[in-house]
């Protein structure tokens, strides 16, 4: 029998989490969740109070974020071939999806440690990790995320889907934290214009505190993205639950997980020669590609059916991808 993937592990650990839980109570939940995630003010409070909110929202959010940080996992990884963490920080990690993805990107074990202020995201974390081997001797560690936040030295930091609940202050001081104490530190938010500006401000204090940028961006030079105007973020597909579908509405298997993120490190790093930006333009004998290059600017390259190899290249480019592929990692 095929041993399943963590992905998949993952999303059968979390339908065993709403055996017994009303579906309509689980819809419920959920969107009171989402409603206080979208609101403006950050809070200093847990958000998730109870095992059934941790439940509701975990099935419903956590397979999304586990998509969206295994995407930019990959991306860093490809930048830094031939290296994995010997320990892993994921600070804010709630129930812990940051944790799946490094198990998911990386092979084997390493110490594990998830800092959260939810005793029940904790607790709920620890059970669905069991699921997983490389992650049952994780540590589950509540802590203030915010301005008193130290942490103890790792390879890699993962800051994913928290700054966003964070005052401008506690975002920095725990920005801050994780470049003194990591060689690696990925940054993951929504993909909005809010989530982009959090995600440019944790770029520019890392590049501050002495790390180059590994991904998405080509180079460690300022965005050239012109705030206001537009964002940089990207999509990760994933796949929806019956509760995802009873929440949102509609039948489709699927939906895409827009996000952004950097990938720092103090590591030897071969970022991409130039990222795609956007969603590939298929047209009849030509794609159409929006990138960022290493000399910093936003390029478009059109690639025609007379390129050959490159043009078949182009037609299987996904938005995130490096490009040309061969260059990622080289």
């Amino acid at each position: 029998m095929n041993e399943l993937s963590p992905a998949e592990t993952l999303r059968a650990a979390l339908a065993g989490l709403l055996d017994g839980l009303p579906a309509r109570q689980a819809a419920g939940a959920v969107e009171r969740l989402i409603a206080t995630y979208r609101g403006t003010t950050p809070t200093d409070a847990p958000i998730l109070r109870d095992r059934a909110d941790v439940a509701a929202y975990a099935a419903y959010r956590m397979p999304a974020t586990f998509e969206a940080v295994r995407s930019a996992l990959a991306a860093f990884a490809a930048a830094t071939p031939g290296w994995e963490p010997a320990g892993h920080v994921d600070v804010g990690g709630g129930t812990g999806a940051a944790t799946w993805a490094v198990s998911a990107t990386w092979d084997g074990t390493r110490p594990v440690t998830v800092l959260d202020w939810a005793e029940p995201a904790l607790a709920l974390g620890r059970e669905i990790a069991a699921a997983r081997p490389e992650l049952r001797e994780a540590r589950w560690q509540r802590a203030r995320i915010g301005a008193a936040l130290t942490l103890d030295p790792a390879d890699l930091v993962t800051v994913s889907y928290v700054l966003g609940e964070l005052a401008e202050a506690d975002r920095a001081a725990v920005v801050d934290a994780a470049a003194q104490a990591a060689r690696a530190v990925v940054v993951v938010e929504p993909g909005t214009p809010d989530g982009y500006a959090r995600v440019l401000a944790a770029r520019d204090r890392l590049i501050a505190a002495g790390f180059r940028v590994a991904a998405p961006c080509p180079h460690s030079g300022a965005c050239p993205v012109v705030p206001g105007t537009d964002w940089c973020h990207f999509s990760a597909r994933v796949s929806r639950s019956s509760l995802h579908r009873q929440v949102k509405g509609g039948s489709l298997a699927y939906e895409d997980e827009k996000f952004a993120y950097v990938a720092a490190t103090r590591l030897p790093a071969a970022p991409a020669a130039a990222r795609v930006v956007r969603k590939p333009q298929i047209r009849k004998g030509q794609v159409l590609l929006e990138l960022c290059e290493a000399d910093g600017g936003l390029a478009r390259q059109t690639v025609t059916k007379r390129h050959g190899t490159l043009y078949r290249a182009a037609r299987d480019a996904d938005w995130g991808d490096a490009w040309p592929p061969e260059a990622e990692g080289a």
